[in-house]
């Protein structure tokens, strides 16, 4: 260890008491970590890359500082998909010290990282009351029974208003508008159904048809005065 002279000039001073550090909340266990073996926790990070084009969730189950399961979800940028893809091979395994040491490509997968980092090294995990944790395959139930990423895709304009192109529940087919072309409802296609429904034997028509769905007022009775396309009308 090299000393500065004005370090090494002074005198010695006892440190006194020091109560190590202080607990966090992990797995309904509060834990003093020292160590990375000491960090579990199943939580996500948001992250975006540098010119803001496109963002990255990334959730992660750690055991006892250990990878168990990740989920690489994203949006805006092709480039990213591919980084995910690496992502999800390279992340399990490593101890989460060294995912914020690994080249994930991607500015936002890194990013994200490092905010998750955050999270479950302060203790702010979303199983950081959860007895045992979460179990590996919970980030999989964040996606809900098709396996899908949970979507929204909105435009809109001053000109011509605002177009409702992808929720939750699927591709938009039509938004219904009433009398005063204001927006009360919408039909959509689940894309993962209508997938599966194919892949049990369904030709595409009726595979399509089974996956339709509506929300809102979409009938005449309910004051719908047309449904258009929000991509072509």
């Amino acid at each position: 260890m090299i000393y500065s002279r004005e370090v090494e000039e002074m005198c010695p001073v006892a440190q006194g008491v020091h109560h190590g550090a202080a607990p966090i909340p992990e797995e309904a266990k509060w834990v003093k970590s020292k160590e990375v073996k000491d960090i579990s926790g199943f939580t996500h990070g948001i992250g975006w890359c540098a010119p803001q084009q496109g963002a990255c969730k990334l959730s992660l189950n750690v055991k006892d500082g250990i990878i168990q399961e990740a989920l690489v979800e994203t949006i805006g940028c092709s480039g990213m998909t591919h980084s995910a893809a690496m992502a999800a091979e390279i992340l399990p395994g490593l101890t989460v010290l060294e995912a914020l040491n690994t080249d994930l490509v991607c500015d936002a997968i890194n990013t994200a990282m490092r905010e998750l980092f955050l999270q479950i090294a302060y203790g702010r995990t979303q199983s950081a009351f959860s007895e045992d944790g979460l179990p590996v395959g919970a980030g999989l139930e964040d996606l809900g029974k098709g396996l899908r990423s949970q979507v929204g895709t909105m435009y809109g304009t001053l000109k011509k208003g605002p177009r409702y192109l992808e929720m939750a529940e699927g591709y938009v087919t039509g938004i219904a508008l009433d009398a005063e072309d204001q927006i009360i409802g919408y039909q959509y296609v689940s894309l993962g159904k209508m997938t599966d429904f194919i892949k049990k034997g369904d030709d595409a028509n009726t595979a399509y048809e089974k996956a339709k769905g509506q929300y809102g007022r979409v009938t005449a009775e309910q004051g719908m005065v047309k449904i258009i396309d929000p991509r072509k009308e």
